[in-house]
């Protein structure tokens, strides 16, 4: 008689078993990391707008783009003698969050936020947000890192 190799069925449901508890472990870790990394993006493009309007307020003494001066990032010229809105009022749409202003800006206070979109909206933090002075909103620990 010949013995045959191969695995029983027995050895077979074993196995897929314990690749299904190790995926039902990893792919909710791996779900929330990826929650957590989009956020801390979010922190990053929120910090560097901040420092852009900041270095505005250095150069220009305001916050508004200038009478005669050209937006950066629309490209559009100011023509209003009180100056104008940078065009984030209107809002920056990216993938995971929109990037806008909270209020509207004034030559010298903002708030800028960005609100998840997407898979982000079951992100438990919600709407991040930085003003002027610093104030970073929601202020949970885990929400800002």
């Amino acid at each position: 008689m010949t013995k045959q190799h191969g695995f029983t069925l027995i050895e077979l449901l074993i196995a897929v078993v314990i690749i299904g508890i190790l995926a039902s472990i990893a792919y909710p870790s791996y779900v929330n990391n990826t929650r957590i990394t989009k956020r801390t993006t979010a922190q990053a493009d929120l910090v560097e707008l901040a420092s852009f309007l900041e270095r505005r307020f250095t150069e220009n003494n305001s916050y508004l783009i200038l009478n005669g001066s050209t937006d950066p990032i629309s490209g559009t010229a100011c023509a209003t003698p009180a100056g104008c809105t940078p065009s984030l009022a209107n809002g920056i749409t990216h993938k995971d969050y929109l990037y806008s202003f909270s209020g509207t800006p004034t030559s010298t206070a903002f708030t800028v936020q960005a609100i998840p979109q997407g898979s982000q909206t079951s992100d438990t933090c919600g709407t991040l947000s930085l003003s002027d002075t610093g104030v970073k909103t929601p202020t949970t620990n885990k929400c800002w890192r």
